[in-house]
């Protein structure tokens, strides 16, 4: 027995069985690629679902983490702490505000120029009416920003507006926001009233607004359903049509968010400034950590006593954030991953090969569309291949590797797809 499967079989005896079967134990990591645990190499094209955006074992986060721990590792909600404050102030900063604080040193144990890592001047911004709650994931990023909804907008408002096929996680109010009925059904009824509206459609999307609609919940693209780019102007236009309802419109970047796509914030692109913004995933690089920001009135939304959470902005997780903020910046990581994005998504565009029908998505954000519902046979391909990819829908795979990925490893998967996708049918399954 190898030790993949002796692994699985402690696995098996040990954790619930909503997960499967993992195909694999991994062991170790380094930049964008993993071990499991027999000793083979892959090429690590998903990054624990867009989570490990330096790679792993990053040396920035290993430093900030590891000093972070040796001085204080917990502190709960009844003690504030630097780190936290440090990085809600560079989220804000990042999302419009005024000049960025000092960021901390890395791990050279040097100091950064004046001005910024690089040495650049900041020029000033205007002020940024705008609050941030920690939490330590997407889906209590968007518990957060459910409640600061209802706080906000009282029971006058009870509807929430949300898209069809879009996944906001699967706590129970995350789960009643996404539109996904085969992972809902099980579970209801969920005590929110949700309407749901085709993705995409901002007339549909301006129908479904009244009186009585306290938010809109979007993601500025399906992360779960395929890498669905958002129409040209949908965000736009759903930022009127809540202005006109006098509603809050709250934007889920908890997979798009934080250089994913070549900008650190996919709305930032679109031209449109949400009430509510919810972040997670590659924030942390690896650690767990959410972010629920408030702007405006909804920044000020929460009365003392109306939300928490024990581990929420943990000094450690806070630190990993920090430093991954900082090496985004320090080493033009926005700029990168729009080139090897780009590069990615031309050179899987010209294989020829009857399965495979188009790339969509933005950055390293990608998506490769196949013309059969093949996805978890690829997917199995490519591993024995030593390449990691997501089965995401049954004609889809996902691609959201490390923000480091060099060109180079994106050329590598390249060059492999035509031979990972030789053995499998070209037929729709039944």
């Amino acid at each position: 027995m190898s030790e993949n499967e002796a692994l699985q079989k402690r696995f098996a005896a040990a954790l619930m069985p909503n997960y499967g079967m993992p195909p694999l134990a991994i062991t170790r990591g380094q930049g964008c690629r993993v071990w499991d645990a027999d000793g083979r190499e892959y090429l690590d094209l998903i990054a624990g679902i867009a989570v490990s955006s330096l790679g792993h074992a990053h040396p920035a986060i290993v430093e900030a983490v590891s000093r972070q721990v040796a001085a204080v590792a917990h502190t709960s909600n009844l003690f504030l702490h630097e780190r936290e404050i440090e990085l809600a102030e560079r989220i804000l900063y990042l999302l419009g505000g005024t000049t960025p604080p000092d960021p901390p040193a890395l791990s050279s144990g040097g100091t950064h120029p004046p001005g910024g890592p690089s040495g650049e001047t900041h020029p000033p911004r205007p002020p940024l009416d705008g609050r941030v709650f920690f939490a330590n994931s997407g889906a209590e990023a968007n518990e957060a920003a459910i409640k600061l909804v209802r706080r906000i907008a009282g029971p006058g408002r009870p509807v929430i507006v949300a898209a069809e096929r879009s996944f906001h996680g699967r706590t129970m109010g995350a789960l009643a926001l996404t539109g996904k009925e085969s992972i809902r059904a099980p579970f209801g009824p969920f005590g929110l009233t949700v309407r749901f509206v085709p993705y995409g459609d901002a007339a549909q999307l301006r129908a479904a607004m009244g009186s009585d609609v306290a938010a809109v919940f979007l993601e500025p693209g399906l992360g779960e359903s395929g890498v669905v780019p958002a129409p040209e102007g949908y965000l736009l236009a759903a930022r009127e049509a809540c202005d006109r309802a006098g509603a809050l419109l709250v934007l889920d970047e908890i997979q798009s968010g934080i250089g994913r796509t070549g900008a650190w914030f996919a709305h930032q692109a679109a031209g449109v400034r949400p009430d509510v913004l919810t972040l997670a995933k590659g924030l942390g690089g690896g650690l767990p950590i959410g972010a629920c920001v408030g702007f405006g009135a909804a920044g000020a939304g929460f009365a003392k006593g109306d939300h928490g959470s024990t581990f929420g902005g943990n000094p450690v997780a806070c630190a990993a954030a920090l430093a991954v903020l900082e090496v985004i910046e320090r080493d033009g990581l926005l700029a990168h991953v729009t080139m090897v994005g780009e590069h990615l998504a031309a050179g899987l565009g010209r294989i020829s090969h009857p399965l495979v029908t188009g790339v969509r998505g933005a950055g390293l954000w990608r998506a490769v569309m196949l013309t059969a519902e093949v996805a978890p046979d690829v997917e199995a391909a490519a591993r024995r291949a030593g390449f990691l990819v997501n089965a995401v829908q049954p004609d889809a795979i996902r691609l959201a590797p490390p923000l480091v990925l060099s060109a180079a490893e994106a050329d590598e998967f390249i060059a492999a797809l035509p031979a990972i996708l030789a053995g499998i049918p070209a037929e729709v399954s039944p």
